[in-house]
């Protein structure tokens, strides 16, 4: 199977799985959260191998490995982005944007451009943004201005108002952050 076709193949199966993404913390979302690790498993076989070719390649790449649980999978999302916009695939910008936001999360940092949302049990929220980063700064990056990330949250919120109480399982970077913001854990 020539190279760009595995990328491609890998990216579609994990666009897929999005589509009726399963609800956190059913069997289902577990199953999904597995296979998300094979395909992170591919690509670095596939970048190991020297088979990515262009910035779409690199671009998928990066969409595989954002999807992974760690500061390392965040950070080479944001390499394979940044080398995929270098190579001239515009939606890589905003995904550089995106994976550099949730590197700084994944490390309990607030984000720099405003990408990242998460559920704190009672709706959804921006994660907490850098107060220095400007709208034009965010521009530069395809990411939309912090007010209209703001609404996003907002509207997420009034589209699922039930949301998941998060329990002393949750990472230790969302267990800080929901003590930082006075937001007690679910038993």
């Amino acid at each position: 199977m020539k190279s760009s076709n595995s990328i491609a193949e890998l990216y579609a199966a994990d666009r897929a799985e999005r589509l009726n993404q399963p609800k956190l913390g059913t069997p289902e979302y577990r199953a999904m959260r597995r296979r998300d690790q094979e395909r992170r498993r591919s690509v670095l076989q596939l970048l190991a191998d020297g088979s990515l070719q262009n910035g779409e390649d690199f671009f998928h790449a990066a969409w595989i490995m954002n999807h992974g649980d760690t500061p390392d999978d965040a950070w080479q999302s944001h390499t394979l982005a940044l080398q995929a916009a270098e190579l001239g695939h515009r939606p890589a910008r905003w995904l550089s944007a995106a994976s550099y936001d949730r590197w700084c999360m994944y490390q309990g940092r607030p984000q720099k451009y405003g990408t990242q949302y998460v559920s704190d049990g009672q709706r959804q929220r921006l994660w907490d943004v850098l107060a220095d980063t400007t709208d034009e700064q965010r521009a530069a990056w395809d990411v939309p201005p912090l007010a209209e990330q703001l609404r996003k949250a907002e509207e997420a919120t009034r589209r699922e108002p039930h949301q998941q109480k998060i329990t002393r399982d949750a990472p230790s970077w969302l267990k800080d952050a929901m003590a930082r913001w006075g937001v007690p854990l679910s038993d």
